[in-house]
Order: C-alpha cells, then structure tokens, then sequence
C-alpha cells in the first residue's frame, strides 16, 4: 500500500502539470480538472511529509510556506499583467483572502479537529506570540495604513511608500524566518511528548528520496496554481451568474492556493502536533504577506501599474477583530473546541459579509 502511494504521489505532480498544459490548447471537462487538481494537493502534502520528516522541525513547516508563497505570488503577477483593468485591487483581495482563510478558516479547524480528538491541546507561546506579533505589523502596515497616508489621494501608497514598506515587509520576514529557523530555533520545537504521528520516529528517508520529493513537492504546487487558473475562469463565470461579488473569486483561489498547507496543518493537529499545525498555518500568513507585498510593489512601480491596498472599513474590522481574537486564542499556551469553533465562525462571518456587503 505504502508503494503504491509513493508511485501515485509521484505521479500524480506530472499528471497535474500535463492535464493544466493541455487544457489551454483543448477544452477539458470542468470536472475532470478539479479531479486532478485535489490529487495534486494529495501529493503536495505527500511529499511535503517526507522532505519535512528528513529536515525536521521547523524547517519542513518553512519550506512548505516559503514553496506556496512563491507560486501563489507568480499567480497574482501573472494575472495582475494578465488583466491590468482588475490589477489595481486584486493583490489587496487575494492576500487579505488568504489571511482570512488562514488565520479563521484553517486555524479553526486544525484548532477544531485536534480538540474533538484530544480535548486540549498545546504549544510553545514565546514562537507563536513572536508570529502573531509579526503578522499583526505586516497586516497593519499593508492593508489598513495605506487609508490614512495623504501623500496620494485614496487607499494608496505612493511609490516612495511602496518602496519603504516593501523593505520594511521583507525585513519583518527575514528576521522572522531567521528567528525561527536559526537563533531560537527551540521556541518553535514541539515538545518531546507531542509526537503522536505514527511515523514520528520511522526512519528517515534517503537523501536521493528527499530530493525527489523536494522535486515532486513544487511540481505539485506548480500543478496547483496552474490548474486553479485554469478553473478560476469557469468559477468566475458560475459566481457571475449567481451575482456574486468579484471578491468571492480571489477566496476561493486563496484557498485552492493554500489547500496542500491546510491538508498539512489539519493532518498534524489531528496528530496531536498543535506546535507544527500553528508553525504551517502562521508561516503561511507571514510568507503571504511578507513576500507577496515587495513582489507587487516592484511590479508596480517598475511597470507603472498603480494598486490599491487598503482595506474598506468593513474588511479592516473584520481583520481587526481576527488578530485580536488569535492573541487571545494563543495566550495561554492551550486550546479546546471553543476557540477553534470562534474562528470557524469568524471566517463564516468573513465570508456571508463578502457575499451579502
């Protein structure tokens, strides 16, 4: 069985890629793409797994954020020159969707799911307060001060601001990222007794094994982002004709983006590893952020594309409400099914409040 998986993990990256290559020259049924598209996501966890097991904590959680942040940011560049007349809000949608979706929608369920299996569940409060602390200043800095700057009219930055606070964006990050991987490495560790994977003390795999999967891991992702933008017009259209708004489109993209950390986030918490869940769900909202602004930021002003950034009063209190909610969620080092179900809640909010403004 264990082979079996191994060959289809392998392949399923490939078949991904092919099926999201030929259906831009030939027309694929809808259904069959979206088929491929969750086999990827199987795969991408997969091999995310096995590069995470060799390399050990934090730094598999790491790569896995770091790998979907680049494809997702290669995504919206790539649609943002696409389609230059929806450019100028769709990096602000997309990346205030994905940290809805991480801090509500996947936070509440690994905080969920863990629960229901293992009543209370904990975790290292000096890492997670130390991420929290970081994306509460990258959110802020990015979606909600742009409202209050009067350089330029609007929720914009001017160009010497955007510059600025993509540095400041990517400095935040890479302190972060050295912080958790380097000089206090341990804040991130869960602990001795949190292993409850069954897998946790196999034997690793070979490098040759872990390079591969390495491999295979951003041909999964590639296949992801690729096959989610190719639906993404077919999504369009259906929620056109259901009169949705155009902000529906960049959530249900962020979650298609995040869909491999978030299968990789539920299955440790279920594990009983809360401390890695947090570590894969956190990262990914720093990575979204802290990588994706400079991105748009270069794009914008060296092709002179003007975006807007931030938010309108509703979405900045509803971001507000989440990062005061996740502080008070984390404080303590522990969790149960209530705080998981506030965050399911809160991203339910989120969402009947995209579709009903």
């Amino acid at each position: 069985m264990n082979i079996l998986r191994r060959h289809a993990s392998d392949a399923l990256p490939i078949m991904g890629i092919l099926v999201a290559v030929a259906s831009l020259s030939i027309g694929l049924s809808p259904v069959f793409v979206a088929m491929v598209l969750g086999g990827s996501v199987v795969a991408a966890v997969h091999h995310a797994e096995v590069v995470a097991h060799r390399v050990g904590e934090p730094f598999g959680t790491l790569i896995l954020a770091l790998a979907v942040t680049v494809i997702e940011v290669g995504l919206i560049l790539a649609l943002m020159q696409a389609e230059p007349e929806k450019a100028q809000t769709l990096a602000r949608d997309t990346v205030f969707a994905a940290v809805m979706v991480i801090l509500n929608l996947l936070m509440g369920l690994c905080l969920l799911v863990g629960s229901i299996r293992h009543h209370e569940q904990r975790f290292q409060r000096t890492g997670i307060g130390a991420a929290l602390a970081t994306l509460t200043v990258l959110t802020v800095v990015s979606l909600v001060l742009p409202n209050f700057t009067s350089s330029v009219p609007g929720p914009r930055y001017s160009n010497t601001q955007l510059a600025f606070v993509a540095v400041v964006s990517l400095i935040l990050y890479a302190t972060f990222a050295l912080v958790q991987t380097v000089r206090h490495r341990y804040y991130f560790l869960p602990d001795a007794e949190d292993v409850g994977e069954p897998d946790a003390h196999a034997e690793p795999p070979s490098n040759q094994r872990t390079l591969l999967s390495g491999a295979m891991l951003l041909a999964s992702l590639v296949a992801v982002v690729l096959l989610a933008k190719n639906l993404s017009p077919v999504i369009g259209d259906l929620l056109a004709s259901a009169g949705a708004p155009p902000a529906v489109l960049g959530v249900i993209i962020a979650a298609l983006v995040l869909a491999p950390e978030g299968v990789a986030a539920i299955r440790a918490a279920r594990a009983d590893r809360l401390q890695t869940s947090l570590n894969l769900a956190l990262g990914s909202a720093l990575a979204t952020i802290g990588l994706t602004i400079p991105a748009v930021a270069m794009l914008s002003i060296f092709a002179d594309m003007p975006i807007s950034l931030g938010l309108d009063a509703k979405s900045s209190v509803l971001l507000f409400l989440s990062l005061i909610v996740a502080s008070q969620t984390l404080a303590n080092g522990r969790t149960t099914v209530l705080q998981g179900t506030i965050h399911l809640m809160l991203f339910a909010i989120y969402l009947f409040t995209t579709f009903v403004p």
